[in-house]
């Protein structure tokens, strides 16, 4: 992938991601009185270059994804004026910096790390930035039943949205589950958009689950966070984790994550 399309392809995700959060806004939860029925929900360009104090058509050549780049304050006003969350407000400064990556290279562990995961007893295993799994270790193969994934599967994404045995294992809790790994991605992949690796994973969660294509269009970001899991194991019932995600020193992008299990109560 050329620089300049990487730097398109994030235009386009910043464009879009505008969209997005001005379809989310009334006129009345920011303020603007609603003087006729509208055609569909959200507000208008015009309303949000005005609560920004930006041009009209300089919002348009943003949402459109044109080549025009917003200074900081810029972003900023658009943040206020879209009511964005701290975390969004970020997202939407990566999207506007300048730049663009180069093409993606599936991540290696170093051996330290390796020798740290098959220490543990918990289940625990590692990603790359595209939810690969680079490595696992035996708990969490008995749980997640990763030796079982065919090569193309290995991936948390993969896994979690296309594998039927994930739909089970996950139970009740597994569509907000389900989207909230979507919502976390959509943050990565916002700044890889465009690249052969990346355009190849989201072709196979569009193809493999009716649910993804909705989840994805709303654009929702969330970040890494700790938390508890219920699993529907096939042999071990029901069973509770806690978990919680480690960046790596050596390569940013690899994560170890790590579940406790919590004892019955």
């Amino acid at each position: 992938m050329t620089e300049q399309l990487a730097v398109d392809s994030k235009r386009r995700e910043l464009g879009d991601f505008l969209r997005a959060r001005r379809s989310r806004l009334s006129p009345e939860s920011v303020g603007l009185p609603r003087h006729r029925q509208r055609r569909t929900p959200g507000l208008r360009r015009e309303e949000v270059a005005e609560l920004a104090g930006i041009g009209v058509d300089w919002y348009i050549r943003l949402e459109q994804g044109r080549p025009v780049t917003p200074s900081a304050g810029t972003v900023d006003a658009l943040a206020r004026a879209l009511r964005l969350t701290e975390l969004e407000h970020q997202h939407l400064r990566a999207l506007a910096g300048g730049g663009g990556r180069k093409a993606f290279q599936p991540e290696i562990a170093p051996t330290a790390l390796i020798s740290l995961l098959t220490s543990l007893s918990q289940p625990a295993y590692i990603t790359g930035r595209r939810r690969d799994l680079v490595a696992w270790n035996a708990a969490a193969d008995d749980v997640f039943g990763f030796d079982q994934l065919a090569e193309d599967e290995r991936n948390i994404l993969v896994s979690m949205l296309t594998v039927p045995r994930s739909r089970d294992l996950f139970g009740p809790g597994w569509a907000e589950e389900a989207q909230r790994m979507v919502a976390k991605f959509r943050a990565t992949h916002d700044l890889w958009a465009g690249d052969p690796a990346f355009v190849a994973l989201l072709r196979r969660l569009r193809e493999g689950c009716p649910e993804f294509e909705a989840w994805w269009e709303r654009h929702d970001i969330r970040r890494p966070a700790s938390g508890r899991k219920t699993l529907h194991h096939p042999t071990r019932g029901v069973i509770a984790f806690d978990h919680a995600s480690f960046q790596a020193n050596d390569d940013p992008g690899l994560k170890l994550v790590i579940y406790t299990p919590v004892a019955a109560n």
